[in-house]
């Protein structure tokens, strides 16, 4: 029609999009998270940044260039910019979001015995740590009551190995005055079945405790299928 308003191929008119992205905020306002779809809650995240438009081409492109919400957040921001659209400020703005999840979930295992807390411990591990690209090797060192002394990640190596030097394990736990540590680490593969390796390393981990009265409560192995528990197989 002449005189027609145009607009670029593919683009939602702005009215479109300020209405789409108004129900969008209604329905998650009554509905609760629940009430939307992973990628429209991308698309309220990309809201901030991109403050005119339509966001769920992005959105969605997102989704399927890392396969899930968890791994777009925990993506980085060099990855997060290999997809088209995406520039500094939309990477900087995911990472805002993946670091606040961490410290929301951070938060609900400092000061609790984490023994007793263990799921909020899982879910915490595997939100830092189970959608990263190389291999980390992460220590929750624990008091006396087992509530968190500190959480650092001691090693990072490449997309298979990780370097464990058990005397820097022990001289850390020694340092921190801690009774208990538990120990973390994830396969990039995504698969979280432990290793020979794995095993190995652990038992002289255990080993060494012993003789310092340091206990192993654990070690952890967590990728993107899942997590594998060395206490829960009867390797510890």
């Amino acid at each position: 029609m002449a005189g027609a308003l145009r607009h670029p191929r593919g683009s939602a008119t702005p009215h479109h999009a300020e209405g789409h992205r108004e129900r969008l905020r209604t329905r998650f306002t009554t509905g609760g998270p629940d009430a939307i779809a992973d990628y429209e809650l991308l698309e309220m995240v990309l809201f901030r940044v991109i403050r005119r438009g339509d966001t769920k081409p992005l959105a969605k492109a997102l989704l399927a260039h890392f396969g899930s919400f968890a791994e777009v957040l925990s993506a980085s921001p060099e990855r997060l910019m290999e997809v088209r659209g995406v520039g500094e400020a939309i990477a900087v703005e995911l990472k805002i979001v993946h670091a606040a999840a961490l410290r929301l979930l951070r938060g609900q295992v400092i000061d609790r015995p984490a023994l007793a807390s263990w799921s909020a411990v899982i879910d915490y591990i595997r939100a830092a740590m189970a959608f990263s690209r190389i291999e980390q090797f992460r220590i929750l060192f624990l008091d006396k009551k087992n509530q968190l002394i500190a959480d650092e990640v001691q090693q990072q190596g490449t997309v298979d190995h990780t370097p464990v030097y058990v005397r820097e394990v022990m001289k850390r736990a020694l340092d921190l005055g801690a009774s208990a540590i538990v120990l973390v680490h994830n396969h990039p593969s995504g698969d979280p079945t432990p290793s020979s390796a794995d095993v190995d390393m652990t038992r002289r981990i255990v080993e060494a405790g012993q003789k310092l009265q340091i206990a192993v409560h654990d070690h952890v192995i967590v990728g993107r299928k899942g997590h594998a528990s060395f206490r829960a197989l009867g390797l510890i």
